[in-house]
């Protein structure tokens, strides 16, 4: 009786999978279309300096973490001042991901 629920149940799910997928692929609409290389340029930019912070705001809060909990332990506090290391050189790169994007317009020429 449980196995019957169960695939009952898997069924169910699989036939309101694949009906909101053929739901979906009726209405797609194109959310945003760049319109210029400059415009991809910013946008690959801004997507960069976004994912470079959100790195190292993580790598920052695991050093943290493995500082205060490594209780003076030697070897913990290591693995936190690498951690801390990693946290810098990812805001660095976010710091220049500017940089980098005009150095692509310049080589693209727009």
């Amino acid at each position: 009786m449980r196995r019957r629920l169960l695939l009952a149940g898997e069924l169910a799910a699989l036939a309101l999978l694949l009906s909101a997928s053929a739901a979906h692929a009726e209405t797609v609409h194109v959310l945003a279309a760049a319109t210029s290389v400059d415009q991809v340029l910013t946008n690959v930019r801004n997507w960069l300096m976004g994912i470079l912070a959100s790195a190292a705001t993580v790598f920052l809060t695991l050093g943290g973490i493995r500082y205060i909990m490594g209780s003076g332990e030697p070897g913990e506090i290591e693995k936190a001042k690498v951690a801390f290391k990693a946290a810098g050189i990812g805001y660095a790169l976010a710091a220049l991901a500017p940089l980098v994007v005009s150095v692509l317009q310049g080589i693209v020429g727009s």
